[in-house]
């Protein structure tokens, strides 16, 4: 079976691998706090364009979800998030966990827009009895969304205008910041998460990566005593340098810029496919994630030889699936289902 199901079925670039070979036998102080992780947040911090940003690495994306809420909120507070959200579909309640309530907000395409948030903020403080509610207090997005959709600059720029506005923390979750940033439509670089956000993460794990995510802190107050809560949440690596050899590589001589353009091209191509085959799309993806909506015999057809990720049932004859490309695609296997979906 070839697998377009998700975009982390492989293990790690081979230049990751080779230079954690390479460096097995270093012996190195822990817990992130060794030179090859110094020289990935010097290569992050120049693509941020800032001098006074943090960054971490953490283990993982829901770590990182999870941690950076956390440590933002107070015990009374919650964060807004689409229906669609990783936090509030995909993560078990992590959040929840934390005894924070996700706030979610309705969003059919993976988005929500500065408007909205602006009304679940005005609601919350015109209602009489609001002390006695959650206080909406961080906004999360992630981009791209779970469906594959992107904000622009000029949307992110006005959610983060209503956040100031308001006094909410805005939080990006990049676990396919790679695939984004390489869309064709995408206008957004990291010089601007990192001068709109309060945090954002740059994703390994799928971009590449055996595991790990890269949180960027530009806010001051987030920024104390972070370390603290990435240890009490679970999040730190006693051999800390594993995640920092895996980001000082892909942020080498563009590496991560070029898988995941890579990755977004043989999206693109398949994306064309589906289109001319007469297959709507129920989400308009630029992104590594197309989501064609099939006749279930189509589907049927090709799930003898491919694996996509089952998304709904878009009534009693057709199906839409998730069909992720990778930056470890390979170009046959999609010239592979390219060809099965012309002859179908």
């Amino acid at each position: 079976m070839i697998q377009f199901q998700c975009d982390y079925t492989e293990g790690a670039h081979p230049k990751i691998l080779e230079r954690l070979v390479e460096t097995n036998s270093e012996q190195t102080v822990g817990y992130g706090e060794d030179a090859h992780c110094e020289s990935a947040r010097a290569r992050i911090l120049q693509l941020c364009q800032s001098s006074t940003a943090q960054v971490h690495f953490l283990v993982g994306g829901t770590q990182a979800n999870a941690t950076i809420i956390a440590a933002a909120l107070r015990p009374h507070q919650g964060v807004i998030a689409a229906t669609t959200g990783h936090i509030a579909v995909h993560e078990s309640g992590a959040v929840e966990a934390t005894g924070h309530k996700v706030i979610t907000l309705p969003s059919d395409d993976g988005k929500i827009t500065a408007e909205q948030v602006r009304g679940c903020y005005d609601a919350h403080w015109s209602d009489s009895t609001h002390d006695h509610m959650v206080q909406p207090a961080m906004v999360y997005l992630s981009n791209p969304t779970e469906n594959g959709t992107l904000y622009n600059k000029k949307e992110l720029s006005a959610i983060a205008a209503v956040c100031r506005d308001c006094g909410l923390l805005l939080f990006v979750d990049g676990a396919r910041l790679g695939y984004g940033m390489a869309s064709p439509i995408n206008d957004l670089t990291m010089a601007d998460y990192a001068a709109l956000c309060d945090a954002f993460y740059i994703g390994g794990t799928k971009v590449g990566a055996l595991f790990g995510e890269a949180v960027v802190l530009t806010n001051a107050q987030l920024q104390r005593d972070f370390r603290y809560h990435i240890k009490q949440r679970g999040g730190m690596l006693a051999k800390g340098r594993l995640l920092g050899i895996q980001f000082d590589v892909l942020f080498t001589d563009g590496l991560y810029a070029q898988i995941s353009e890579h990755a977004v091209r043989l999206a693109m191509r398949l994306r064309e496919a589906f289109l001319k085959k007469g297959w709507a799309l129920r989400y308009d993806s630029y992104t590594n994630q197309q989501f064609p909506i099939l006749p279930d015999s189509a589907y049927e057809k090709l799930s003898e030889k491919y694996l996509f990720s089952f998304w709904e049932k878009t009534d009693a004859t057709h199906t839409a699936v998730r069909v992720c490309t990778s930056w470890a695609t390979k170009e046959e296997n999609v010239e592979a289902l390219l060809r099965d979906v012309e002859a179908l």
